[in-house]
């Protein structure tokens, strides 16, 4: 029942959207889209908890070694606790971050470099916090997370980092590609031992599926953990619960949430022929291997409400 309500707001929400011309959304955020806009968001909150209930987590908060609880950020000005996950808007949020804690002069995010951004130490995290005031905080602070389809993060983990000539991808691939080629590459050449910089996306899928405790320090990079081993919803009770398909809507309505909309989150186009990637990419992988695959990820399909249809034609849950 949650699920088909989802889909019912989605829908409205879309026609919403396509109602509301550009100028007019831009210039006021009315109070019809946000009030949509948190329908929604207690709906994904509902479908989180009771999905939970199903599969409740196999430890409590109290059992969590504080190392877990490093993804997510505090704001103590406006009272926020972030989540961030990589390759779903984390950087264009930890920019916000720093307006809000005063460790930037500019409200225009974009004039915020992102390795500033990423610098490590920049933010304080739950991690660091000692119990009694973690608990006030998970009491009294929203908390914010947004997702993504999980095959989809991924593949955008696997682009940016394993391909290309990027500075992080040329890191990725001396430190991560030159393994991952030696350990699943028959007759790998010399130039590929050495740069590691033409990793498929097979052997990619070969090195997470396979867990090998030879890679055990790169396997659980957290450009490609699962969602739910780096947020632990089951046991956080997320208020804010955005999502990659609706990032603008759900920022706006945080920004808003906590006091800050006179900062804009930025408005930045999503790259086209998602779907024709997806189909590229996962058509060089046999279906028991996408099936292992999906193992991984399976948590975050349900606790998130993903499917497979756009990348296999059926969903494997």
């Amino acid at each position: 029942m949650c699920k088909m309500r989802i889909l019912k707001l989605e829908l409205v929400f879309l026609l919403n959207l396509l109602l509301v011309s550009g100028d007019e959304y831009n210039n006021d955020v009315s109070e019809h889209s946000l009030e949509l806009t948190q329908s929604l968001n207690l709906a994904r909150q509902e479908l989180i908890q009771e999905t939970c209930r199903h599969f409740p987590p196999r430890y409590s908060l109290d059992e969590l070694p504080p190392s877990h609880l490093e993804h997510i950020l505090i704001n103590e000005e406006h009272k926020l606790l972030y989540c961030y996950v990589p390759k779903v808007a984390c950087t264009n949020w930890k920019r916000i971050l720093m307006i809000l804690a005063g460790k930037a002069n500019d409200t225009d995010v974009l004039s915020i470099t992102a390795s500033v951004a990423h610098t490590p130490g920049m933010f304080r995290n739950l991690s660091s916090v000692p119990r009694p005031e973690r608990d006030y905080m998970l009491e009294n602070y929203n908390k914010m997370i947004i997702v993504r389809n999980p095959f989809e993060r991924l593949l955008s983990a696997f682009r940016n980092k394993l391909e290309g000539d990027a500075p992080s991808a040329k890191y990725f691939q001396d430190r991560v590609g030159r393994r991952i080629i030696k350990a699943y590459r028959e007759n790998p050449s010399n130039e590929s031992l050495e740069f590691g910089h033409d990793v498929t996306f097979k052997e990619f899928a070969l090195f997470l599926t396979n867990r090998s405790e030879d890679m055990a320090d790169v396997v659980n990079n957290e450009h490609w953990q699962p969602i739910t081993n780096l947020c632990h919803p089951c046991l956080i009770k997320y208020t804010l619960v955005g999502k990659y398909e609706t990032l603008l809507d759900d920022s706006l309505l945080a920004l808003h949430t906590i006091n800050a909309s006179h900062i804009q989150f930025p408005r930045l186009a999503h790259t086209s022929g998602t779907a024709e990637k997806l189909h590229r990419y996962f058509s060089q992988l046999e279906l028991p291997l996408i099936r292992r695959l999906y193992k991984l990820y399976k948590h975050d399909y349900r606790i998130f409400n993903y499917d497979l249809d756009n990348i296999v034609g059926f969903d494997l849950g």
